[in-house]
């Protein structure tokens, strides 16, 4: 698998200044809109009952990281693919989660939650996380190919495509709670369809790259979802919490912000658009609204069961 992978770190997929502006943009926006449901009171919540919550934030920003870590040591892909896994694995939560944990009748009030906290947090855990992994991965290889990590660099980004967007779609919502409630439904279907054209607008411009080396991926990346999912289950069951609570950190654990990944993947002072990292970055923001929808109808025709072990349809 290695040998094949190989290719990839040879491949550079390029954005000029427009599309990389574009693509800036539309993640903004799409922030924009996660913040929209967000409230003061969604992170006043998290003190009266914790519990949940230190968990899913446990299980996304510390457990998938290193789980991933071992999943690259075990399959050994190529420099370009591993990076990629780390670093889609070092980012927040995806913008869908809240929309797929409602489809789950999960924990949506917690899913918020989450998504806050995971996203302001990511302003510094995704380059901690990214640096530091990275940093083991390439004192355990033989990594042919330089990787800069450039803190300065992530961190401005994450500012940027992250902290602005969240606190000004706060700030609107406080302010303009009816205008809010017209449009965030609308924000959030729209959303979805601008991460998908986002996905395919990173891409186009390499469209043989990708017609042609797809495949070396799609299995990588169907493991390596599989993988979250199944870490944020195992947490929220080790530590016997709702069936609610259980559903909605298995989605927040395995639904990724790979659309950020992107961004940082692409940004000329970081990655170049380096081949491997963009393709495991690309597919991961199809697979995961594949699976996570699919996760979500499931759960969604399944009764949830309370801690006592009753059956309850809500």
């Amino acid at each position: 698998m290695r040998e094949s992978l190989q290719v990839l770190d040879e491949i550079t997929l390029n954005f000029n200044e427009a599309g990389l502006f574009v693509l800036n943009i539309t993640l903004a926006f799409i922030m924009f809109g996660v913040a929209l449901g967000l409230k003061l009171d969604n992170f006043k919540k998290v003190v009266l009952k914790p519990k949940p919550v230190v968990i899913g934030i446990f299980s996304q920003f510390l457990l998938m990281p290193a789980m991933t870590f071992l999943l690259v040591l075990i399959i050994n892909p190529s420099a370009s693919v591993a990076m990629g896994m780390i670093l889609v694995a070092a980012c927040p939560g995806g913008n869908i989660s809240n929309f797929i944990t409602s489809l789950a009748k999960g924990n949506v009030e917690l899913s918020v939650s989450l998504t806050g906290i995971a996203d302001m947090s990511a302003i510094i855990m995704t380059p901690f996380n990214f640096a530091f992994w990275a940093g083991l991965y390439s004192l355990t290889s033989d990594m042919v190919i330089p990787i800069h990590i450039d803190l300065y660099e992530m961190f401005k980004t994450m500012i940027i495509l992250l902290a602005l967007p969240i606190t000004v779609g706060m700030i609107f919502s406080h302010y303009f709670p009816k205008i809010t409630k017209a449009i965030i439904k609308p924000i959030k279907i729209m959303s979805i369809i601008i991460f998908l054209g986002y996905i395919v607008g990173a891409l186009s411009l390499n469209i043989d790259y990708f017609l042609e080396y797809i495949h070396l991926i799609v299995l990588i990346v169907l493991i390596h979802n599989a993988l979250a999912l199944t870490t944020g289950f195992s947490m929220a069951k080790l530590f016997k919490l709702s069936d609610r609570d259980k559903r909605t950190i298995t989605i927040e654990t395995g639904i990724q912000n790979s659309g950020l990944g992107l961004v940082l993947i692409f940004n000329p002072n970081l990655f170049n658009g380096l081949g491997g990292m963009a393709f495991i970055a690309a597919w991961w923001g199809v697979w995961h609204i594949i699976s996570g929808l699919a996760i979500g109808f499931f759960w969604g025709t399944k009764p949830i069961k309370s801690l006592l072990g009753n059956s309850t349809v809500s």
